[in-house]
């Protein structure tokens, strides 16, 4: 099995014993899931399906950031209190994701029921002059890092440009550099606060990843996962401020991105409102049509998102459907060998989902040949389930009230 590496910029040979460990940054819950979340966590659980497939035992960490400025803000819009708004938006989330037959991880921890520990991570990151303290604020010490950037490629033109628009704030008088991002924020007047020794205040976004992946996983991670978005800054700056806490160790083995999913020319956002939100595609499409929309490109493209596949992708998820359906022969067996190997060679291929999905759709079809010719495809049915449940799919229908009887 190969896997595509962020930081060394190349397939790699996956080298793991039997237990792999799996951190995947989870969702800001503020607003209702939308399909690039669902392409996110989809294709992460193929691959923790296939791991389990090839005999590995994984531990799966996803973690919740329930306090955010973006959540702080959207709660005062509501009317509504951070913790509820926060509550809230999880549930929507995971019921979205259960109907979608993603599994949930091993390890769901908010951000919120980690603080204290942070504070810990922090203090050692000061104490080892990592970092500093000004006028309440804590701030990760660049110099002190030589490997910043090699995960991103970015020169620091770049680096400055990209830390502004996602959440940084490289005018801040108080950093040293423009680029030390913070640790720790103290709190406004009126926002939700937690103590610490340089104030009250609340963990900046990088240190609670770090905290989580560490506390629930250990060093190294086995695959560290997001969306191609998170590269820079979290991801960088996470594996800046892990590696500083334990250099014995590398934080993670394999660095995973998975790609954009654009509508309307843009990325798809809950900041930019250009949403296709999950709950709406499951009154009409099968869960098995959507994660073969999303499953039909490859992990690492960002592509665009056009409605019309959705037709496309109900009609492969019929095929399937009926294929398990069919009656068999008493004929010679069909054998469904070459299917099975070029499945999983797909898969081993830097989970080249889209050819394992080729593969089944041509076993659905031969098994429909061999049914009218009285093969036996008893086997073939199994191997297709079995198949079919690595890639997450329930062969149920869709019900909607065109199909409703």
């Amino acid at each position: 099995m190969r896997l595509y590496d962020t930081l060394s910029g190349e397939a790699r040979a996956f080298e793991s014993g039997p237990e792999v460990s799996v951190y995947v940054c989870g969702i800001t819950p503020y607003d209702t899931t939308h399909l690039g979340h669902a392409f996110l966590y989809v294709v992460f659980d193929v691959l923790m399906r296939h791991l389990e497939a090839r005999g590995h035992s994984v531990t799966y960490t996803q973690n919740v950031t329930d306090i955010d400025d973006d959540i702080l803000r959207k709660a005062a819009e509501l009317g509504m209190d951070y913790r509820e708004l926060a509550r809230r938006e999880t549930e929507r989330f995971q019921r979205d994701l259960a109907a979608l037959n993603v599994r949930p991880p091993d390890h769901y921890p908010r951000a919120t029921q980690e603080i204290d520990r942070m504070v810990d991570l922090i203090g050692r990151l000061v104490e080892h002059d990592n970092a500093y303290e000004r006028e309440g604020n804590v701030y990760f010490r660049l110099s002190s890092y030589a490997s910043y950037g090699a995960l991103s490629k970015l020169d620091r033109a770049e680096m400055l440009e990209l830390a502004a628009e996602r959440g940084g704030n490289p005018d801040d008088p108080l950093r040293d550099d423009p680029l030390d991002f913070q640790l720790w924020q103290r709190a406004a007047p009126g926002e939700p606060s937690w103590t610490s020794p340089w104030s009250d205040g609340r963990p900046g976004w990088h240190i609670e990843c770090s905290e989580m992946a560490l506390r629930y996983l250990g060093q190294p991670v086995t695959i560290h996962g997001g969306g191609s978005d998170l590269i820079f800054p979290h991801h960088e700056c996470e594996r800046a401020q892990s590696e500083s806490l334990n250099p014995a160790d590398p934080f993670v083995r394999y660095w995973m991105h998975v790609g954009m999913l654009r509508y309307e020319g843009e990325k798809m956002s809950k900041s930019l409102g250009n949403l296709v939100l999950v709950g709406d595609l499951l009154e009409q499409y099968s869960p098995d049509a959507i994660r073969l929309v999303l499953l039909s490109h490859h992990y690492r493209e960002s592509w665009e998102y056009d409605h019309q596949v959705l037709t496309t992708a109900q009609g492969w998820a019929d095929q399937l459907a009926d294929a398990l359906e069919l009656p068999s022969g008493e004929g010679q067996p069909l054998d469904p060998s070459l299917r099975a190997a070029e499945f999983a060679a797909a898969l081993d291929n830097d989970m080249d989902i889209p050819t394992a999905i080729h593969e089944i759709l041509g076993l659905a079809g031969e098994m429909g040949v061999g049914s009218r010719a009285d093969v036996r495809i008893s086997e073939a049915k199994e191997l297709l389930r079995e198949k079919g449940d690595i890639l997450g799919l329930t062969f149920r229908r869709a019900v909607t009230p065109a199909r409703q009887t």
